[in-house]
């Protein structure tokens, strides 16, 4: 009696519309998983948080360039303000002299080169960001002095019931030298007033504190009710170049060097500009 026919079975049997869809899905969700865990080590392996002790004057121009390299590099910058002289507690040379750490430190030149001839900072990180002239201030909706003169200038110091300026490098230069220039020292004495620490000549102004506020341009732009008159003329002013360095002791080497380069960009020299500073000649180049 003859065998009934076999059927040959194929080794490849057709996959049910059921599993066809299933596959797919967990296919698509793995390739989610992957992609989204590869960005989470991306950032997690380059984000950092970077201290920063600055001048005020550059206080205007961080609003934009903070937020900028923030959403850039996904970095966190932790900006701590302070003068770049003076001897209070906020002053920058006496933090850095009772050992406060900074990745970044962004301040007057003359006082960076100090700091980095103690070997505080590194001299190859060094470079210059901007320069600020010092202007008059008075509160908003007040009669502005005529300041473009020699002259005009020491009528309106002799005019003003009270004068304001900062225990940094324009308070500094101030005392030492510009009202010896004028000379209107003893004249003044009675109604001069110091703003110590990080607090802005231009606060002051705006409370009524001082009629007359002498600072850096761009701390006094920067002050809401604060109608900023303009420079001290020619004859007088006093230029100072706001420069940045790496710290030796920097916890974030590699995040401080990106934020160096990044204040060297065009991005930022336009924000240090709108916000009244000028560019440094020659211009500051990446480090």
């Amino acid at each position: 009696m003859p065998l009934p026919h076999a059927r040959c079975l194929s080794t490849t049997q057709p996959v049910s519309t059921g599993d066809t869809f299933m596959k797919k899905i967990i296919h698509s969700s793995s390739a989610v998983l992957l992609a989204a865990s590869a960005s989470l080590l991306v950032t997690g392996a380059h984000a950092a948080e970077i201290d920063v002790i600055a001048t005020g004057a550059v206080s205007g121009a961080f609003k934009r360039i903070v937020t900028d390299f923030e959403r850039d590099t996904h970095h966190r910058l932790n900006i701590s303000w302070g003068p770049s002289l003076g001897t209070s507690a906020e002053a920058i040379p006496v933090r850095i002299e009772k050992g406060e750490g900074a990745d970044v430190l962004v301040m007057v030149g003359s006082e960076m080169d100090k700091l980095i001839r103690k070997g505080r900072f590194v001299a190859a990180t060094r470079v210059d960001l901007a320069q600020s002239g010092i202007g008059v201030g008075v509160k908003a909706g007040g009669a502005k002095p005529d300041i473009a003169s020699v002259a005009s200038l020491r009528q309106a110091l002799l005019d003003a019931r009270s004068i304001g300026y900062s225990e940094g490098a324009s308070g500094t230069y101030i005392t030492n030298s510009l009202l010896k220039r004028l000379g209107v020292v003893d004249q003044v004495a009675t109604k001069r007033k110091l703003i110590p620490g990080k607090e802005l000549v231009g606060e002051a102004i705006a409370r009524g504190e001082v009629e007359l506020g002498l600072q850096q341009i761009s701390e006094l732009r920067v002050v809401p009710g604060v109608t900023y008159v303009g420079p001290l003329p020619v004859e007088l002013q006093k230029i100072s170049v706001l420069s940045a360095a790496v710290s030796e002791q920097a916890r974030e080497p590699h995040a401080a060097r990106a934020f160096l380069k990044y204040l060297s960009t065009a991005s930022a020299a336009k924000a240090f500009e709108e916000s009244g500073l000028d560019l440094p000649s020659p211009a500051a180049t990446p480090v």
